[in-house]
């Protein structure tokens, strides 16, 4: 080993050693308490399974517990009304779905901008979203279910998880892209969807990874697509819908931090750079991996061109669609 490659591993030892100290240092009084962690979403859930292990992280680099308050409901908007209201000091955060912060907001009377009533800490993860069939489903290809949507008398179904939810949009572009009809049956969550088209209840449905990979190892639900811009690593064999002509498919779950608006700037930094740390470190792969998410970990500076595009895409796909809340 040179003397160079010593000093540089070194040096890289005592910047992960450091690494806690030093992301307290850019608000050395933050935090002061436990911090609230807001999950508009139930307990289990793959929003939820995440925080869990994020928090777990955030509370062992910054010296603080990051405890999870799970306040469900309305699609998650009574979390986010919750943690819009709350004391603009850090010790309140939210951990969210776009589904949340990107949907809901055009189908609920919020009564708030989400990028007025937030700071954004920043995009943390995302998961690739599939469309996939049951194991008896004579559709092998997109073109094959697509034609048979197209047959004169065709009653396809699909499940559909909750209206708003991001597979609830993705259904929707596909049945826009591809010019065709099939008839919604609603579910009480995913996990009743996902097992309705595995018993060939519904036909068909679009869910994100975290939710069916085993069940696609199995065979028990085969992907026709993934609505990502490129193909999955996690399935690499199932094509994107671009590849099969409908670019206009795309749709991705991301989960994101927010903190109420008037949050010091300090603080911010703090925790987006405690977050990409954390969502970066070679020991949190294994856990990150389990969860089937891909870390994003983008700059504090990048949060409102995002959500704004973000937000602007949701909203002409509830607007074209006739999205409503029933």
């Amino acid at each position: 080993m040179t003397q160079a490659t010593r000093r540089a591993l070194l040096s890289g030892a005592a910047g992960l050693l450091a690494a806690p100290a030093a992301l307290r240092a850019q608000e050395p009084n933050y935090p002061s308490r436990p911090v609230t962690v807001v999950v508009p979403w139930a307990a289990g859930g793959s929003t939820d399974a995440f925080a869990r292990v994020l928090a777990g992280r955030l509370s062992t680099d910054l010296g603080q517990g990051f405890v999870i308050d799970n306040r469900t409901g309305a699609n998650g908007t009574i979390g986010l009304t919750s943690a819009a209201r709350a004391r603009p000091d850090g010790h309140t955060v939210i951990v969210l779905p776009n589904s949340t912060y990107a949907v809901a907001p055009h189908l609920y009377p919020l009564g708030f901008e989400v990028g007025k009533a937030f700071a954004g800490v920043g995009l943390l993860v995302s998961m690739p979203m599939f469309m996939l069939v049951g194991r008896a489903s004579p559709a092998k290809t997109l073109a094959d279910y697509v034609a048979m949507a197209k047959q004169p008398g065709a009653k396809l179904t699909y499940a559909n998880s909750g209206i708003g939810a991001t597979s609830h949009l993705a259904t929707e572009m596909l049945l826009q892209a591809a010019g065709i009809e099939v008839a919604d049956v609603g579910y009480r969550g995913g996990g009743p969807a996902i097992q309705g088209v595995v018993a060939g209840e519904t036909g068909m449905l679009f869910m994100p990874a975290a939710a069916v990979m085993g069940l696609m190892a199995s065979g028990d639900l085969r992907a026709l697509a993934v609505a990502s811009p490129r193909r999955s690593p996690l399935a690499p064999e199932v094509p994107t819908f671009a590849e099969q002509g409908y670019p206009a498919v795309e749709i991705i779950e991301h989960i994101a931090m927010l903190a109420p608006a008037g949050t010091p700037r300090p603080i911010l930094e703090t925790l987006n750079a405690a977050c990409r740390a954390a969502l970066t470190a070679p020991d949190m792969k294994p856990a990150l991996d389990r969860q089937v998410v891909t870390p994003e970990a983008r700059p504090l500076a990048e949060w409102p061109a995002y959500l704004a595009a973000e937000s602007r895409r949701m909203a002409e796909i509830v607007h074209v669609r006739n999205i409503r809340i029933q």
